[in-house]
């Protein structure tokens, strides 16, 4: 008989998992509708210029998870105020990050578009979908902070809601601007753009409503002291600056490992981004099971609970593993038939399936680093975590600047293996003082 905390962890991450499966599975969308209707050039374009979006955006990622973090671990000690205090504080983080990204999308656009390694063709793609996209900068940054309330607080239908909610009404409109009216490239950016700002609408709707907040200027007022309290913004900064230096690390492989793809030719510059549509479909899936870790570890934790934090820790990983293996075996098995569907270049199809064993196993190692990485990210011990992250980067680099020029993609591809493999590994020496503080 499965253990009752084996089945709550799965109703839990359940609504997680549909909620992050919905977003690669936006990218394999705009794969099949740009490798259907366009070429190789605007596949291409659109993995590099996603590539830019993961660093502008996900280099504040910690507006998610530091989030999710100091909520969970306010709602373990029974401190609803300062919950609500740190709503506040994240999302005018938020939204003061967003419109600076406007302001300096010059810089970022060109600085950006002039470190690529592709074509003139593709970095004219790459520049048209930026400066489009990038105009729902606040919009994203402020959903993130809601995102992170919602698991920090446990809401986790609320939160497929509204993942389903971006990803379904994206995936429309990108289609119908795409296929409908024929924008290409800037069709994709466009529908993006436009889901961003209405699903910011839609998350602070259901937020507003289940925290009960009232008049939402009255208490805002009640809270200001909190809210800007000097101690606690010291401690948001330094966990949230960590959590950004890690997501930039982290980001850095999976920008270094597709760049150094596109130097090896625009046909595997586009296998390869169509390979990481299912490592992202399955990263989604055992994600789930990571924002689980985040939420429980981060409620025992501040309930200074050791037995339930390791028994949740343990469980959550355990599902965890098994998903992975499942999830490998399915790509292995379906990939001959869903890669086709992703792209019609016959030559992109060949590369694609010459190299989807290592796609196979990055996703069958992966889980271990999620789950250790929901773990640190719930009890807010990021500067461990940014260390073994940092120090995992450069050993895929190190790895790969020896044996990919001699093996080419196929050595690439074991260097980003060896990557996910050392970001657990290096992530487990300093689990034990987790422990220690418990």
């Amino acid at each position: 008989m499965v253990p009752q905390n084996y089945v709550r962890i799965i109703r839990l991450a359940f609504p997680i998992i549909l909620a992050n499966a919905s977003i690669p599975l936006l990218g394999l969308a705009d794969t099949a509708t740009i490798g259907q209707t366009g070429t190789a050039a605007d596949l291409g374009a659109i993995a590099l210029a996603s590539l830019i979006f993961n660093f502008v955006y996900w280099g504040f990622g910690f507006l998610r998870m530091g989030t999710t973090g100091f909520v969970s671990q306010a709602i373990g000690a029974g401190d609803t105020e300062e919950a609500h205090a740190l709503l506040f504080r994240s999302v005018l983080l938020g939204g003061t990050i967003g419109l600076a990204l406007i302001l300096l999308q010059p810089l970022i656009g060109t600085g950006a578009i002039a470190l690529l390694k592709a074509g003139d063709e593709i970095k004219s793609l790459v520049g048209t979908y930026f400066y489009i996209r990038i105009w729902g900068a606040p919009a994203t940054l402020i959903t993130f902070a809601l995102l992170g309330t919602f698991i920090g607080a446990g809401w986790t239908k609320s939160l497929l809601a509204v993942q389903l909610f971006l990803n379904g009404l994206n995936i429309l409109l990108n289609v119908l601007f795409v296929v409908g009216y024929g924008l290409g490239v800037a069709g994709i950016a466009l529908g993006t753009v436009l889901a961003e700002w209405c699903t910011f609408f839609f998350a602070a709707y259901l937020l507003i409503t289940k925290l009960q907040f009232g008049h939402l200027g009255q208490r805002f007022r009640q809270l200001r002291a909190r809210v800007f309290n000097k101690a606690k913004l010291v401690a948001l900064v330094e966990v949230n600056g960590n959590i950004m230096i890690r997501t930039l690390a982290l980001l850095t492989g999976f920008a270094w490992f597709a760049n150094q793809g596109a130097g090896f030719g625009d046909d595997v510059l586009a296998a390869n981004h169509v390979l990481l549509q299912f490592v992202s479909l399955s990263a989604f899936f055992l994600d789930g099971y990571a924002h689980v870790a985040e939420m429980l570890a981060g409620t025992a934790y501040g309930a200074r609970d050791k037995v339930s934090f390791d028994v949740q820790v343990r469980h959550s990983t355990v599902l965890a593993g098994v998903t992975a293996l499942v999830l490998a075996g399915l790509v292995y098995l379906f990939s001959g038939q869903l890669v086709p569907l992703l792209t019609k270049d016959v030559q992109v199809q060949a590369v694609a399936l010459a190299h989807r064993a290592y796609a196979v196993i990055y996703i069958a190692v992966s889980f271990a680093a999620f789950q250790l990485d929901g773990v640190f990210i719930g009890v807010t011990k990021t500067l461990e975590m940014r260390n073994a992250t940092v120090a995992a980067l450069l050993v895929f680099i190190g790895v790969a600047l020896l044996i990919a020029s001699a093996y080419g993609n196929a050595g690439l591809w074991v260097s980003f293996i060896i990557y996910v493999i050392a970001r657990a590994v290096m992530l487990g020496v300093y689990y034990p003082r987790i422990m220690r503080a418990l």
